[in-house]
């Protein structure tokens, strides 16, 4: 697999400045692209989460023609079977933060993970390669700061507070986001220090 020159930019499909922020502070020094936001429109797909952000990463590098990065969250709740999933967006939406608590006012389980993939594809028709990462927590009467979707309900294991009420420092230590780009930062340094060792041993 052919890794990208060092210091090329991928394309990080996001209309959100502060995820952008976000990812860019997880990934540290350590990524060895440069990303750049684009806001893509991408359609609604639907189906387990890993088929749609395989087809989303597809769709996103056709229309960008070159090497991407989408991300997609879920939510899922143990009693639902995990719904929402990734249809959280759309609970959201309608049911804010409460609604979401009072979705599981039937059942004893409040146990809730977070999931988040990233999806990386280096062009069209490339193979997409997918990096998960997960935070198990259960589900809260919302507590926090209104600014970060979700993070006022969801409460980490082993953790009083909610994502929204830890500082980013911690937060950005544990969080499933955190997770997933540590196992694509992982993965791309490694073919970059593969690269780079070959390079050295042809001496360019």
């Amino acid at each position: 697999r052919m890794a990208l020159p060092a210091g090329r930019s991928v394309v990080f499909v996001t209309g959100n400045a502060k995820k952008l922020e976000e990812v860019v502070q997880i990934l540290g020094d350590r990524f060895p692209y440069k990303l750049v936001s684009k806001k893509i429109d991408l359609p609604e797909y639907q189906g387990e989460p890993d088929d749609i952000s395989i087809q989303k990463c597809q769709e996103a590098a056709k229309q960008v023609e070159g090497p991407v990065i989408v991300e997609d969250t879920c939510l899922c709740f143990r009693a639902l079977g995990g719904l929402p999933g990734p249809y959280i967006k759309w609970f959201l939406d309608k049911l804010k933060p409460e609604g979401l608590y009072r979705l599981l006012s039937g059942f004893e389980d409040k146990s809730a993970w977070a999931l988040c993939t990233f999806a990386f594809c280096a062009g069209e028709r490339e193979p997409v390669q997918l990096f998960r990462g997960i935070t198990e927590g259960r589900i809260v009467e919302p507590r926090g700061p209104r600014d970060f979707g979700w993070d006022p309900c969801f409460q980490p294991d082993g953790y009083d507070k909610t994502y929204a009420e830890l500082p980013k420092d911690v937060k950005n230590t544990i969080s499933h986001r955190y997770r997933a780009l540590a196992a694509l930062s992982e993965h791309f340094s490694q073919l970059h220090s593969a690269a780079e060792a070959k390079r050295t041993k042809r001496g360019d």
